[in-house]
């Protein structure tokens, strides 16, 4: 059996800085020239160097992207450890440098990180994710943004562009809270992954998580596969639907997603799209697709935030969701598991 992609986690992970991890990148990549190379792809708005890896030698090609969304540090935290961890491990990753060539951006938002990161460093407290969590609106979000809408895009998007066309694309991702884990697949790929999404439920099974069910009912785009999956995000979807509710200004705002980008260069890219909560909701059992006490919780956080701003206490408004912070190892090996199993399916037969 192969060497397994989960391997690469960390026994006690923690959330790293953009910047002071940038080191241990480099020097990894230093130490192996001849199937590595580090670069630096151009600086964020305020002036945070953005760097991306192209590790592997085969002829089937991933992009690998996270951050895109600011108050979401589990994707970093897992490519990171992709490339420190996998080529401290090079012998035992051979096979996967052998078949595929993987073209990383480690986090495409470190000014996003650095907003965040009063309440990263006092994770899993969950006030303190209330309290601080900063999300870009429309208009801002990275992940519909491509190819140009801020510096971020652009120097992400040329440096896709000049590796392209890609076979796998993976934008990490998660949730603030969920009744449990959740993958979007993008529509042209959803008749030929039934064996993935098996897997990935046994996978998240074995972490102790259900899957995050929720049926959208292809609102903004999102239609909905089976329990916990969904189809990849759009932007055009995005638009479509904010014009149809007369807000043009809205629609304006939403440019295409890394999935559409991807798309865009040829082939026939499958896209991943990881979606782990950092807080587990306990889910009531129903059979309409609705994830209600994740609904529940969604519609009380306006007051719950409106406590904390006024430092009045919440755990009256908390109490009744239970809320349980996932691990960060249990959600990278997550997230792992679905690049292994993506890779498998776009190059079936290849990894013993």
């Amino acid at each position: 059996m192969s060497f397994a992609l989960t391997s690469l986690v960390d026994d006690a992970p923690t959330f790293r800085r953009h910047g002071s991890v940038r080191r241990d990148i480099e020097l990894a990549c230093d130490h192996h020239p001849d199937v590595v190379s580090f670069r630096e792809l151009g600086p964020s708005e305020e002036g945070a160097m953005l760097y991306g890896v192209v590790l592997g030698t085969g002829s089937t090609t991933v992009s690998l992207v996270a951050g895109n969304h600011a108050d979401e540090p589990v994707g970093p935290e897992t490519l990171r450890s992709f490339l420190i961890n996998g080529l401290a491990q090079r012998e035992k990753m051979a096979p996967w440098l052998r078949r595929f060539q993987f073209v990383v951006v480690p986090h495409t938002n470190p000014d996003g990180e650095a907003r965040n990161w009063p309440w990263m460093e006092r994770w899993p407290d969950p006030e303190a994710y209330l309290r601080h969590a900063v999300r870009e609106e429309p208009g801002r979000d990275l992940e519909y943004g491509f190819p140009d809408m801020r510096p971020e895009n652009e120097h992400v998007s040329a440096f896709l562009r000049e590796h392209g066309p890609f076979d796998l694309h993976a934008s990490l991702h998660g949730m603030s809270a969920g009744e449990g884990a959740m993958l979007l697949i993008n529509r042209p790929w959803t008749f030929r992954t039934q064996a993935l999404r098996d897997d990935f439920v046994s996978a998240a099974a074995a972490e102790g998580l259900p899957m995050h069910d929720h049926n959208r009912k292809g609102e903004k785009g999102f239609f909905w596969i089976e329990p916990g999956f969904q189809t990849t995000p759009r932007g055009d979807a995005m638009r479509t639907y904010f014009r149809a509710q007369g807000d043009d200004a809205m629609a304006r705002r939403f440019h295409d997603s890394s999935m559409e980008f991807v798309a865009s260069l040829g082939g026939d890219p499958l896209s991943l799209v990881t979606e782990l909560p950092l807080y587990l909701v306990r889910g009531k059992n129903t059979t309409d697709h609705q994830p209600e006490r994740y609904l529940e919780l969604r519609e009380r956080l306006p007051e719950i935030r409106a406590r904390l701003d006024r430092d009045e206490e919440v755990d009256d408004l908390l109490a009744p969701f239970d809320l349980q912070a996932v691990p960060l190892d249990t959600a990278m090996h997550l997230q792992f598991r679905a690049l292994e199993l993506g890779l498998r399916a776009v190059a079936p037969g290849s990894i013993p």
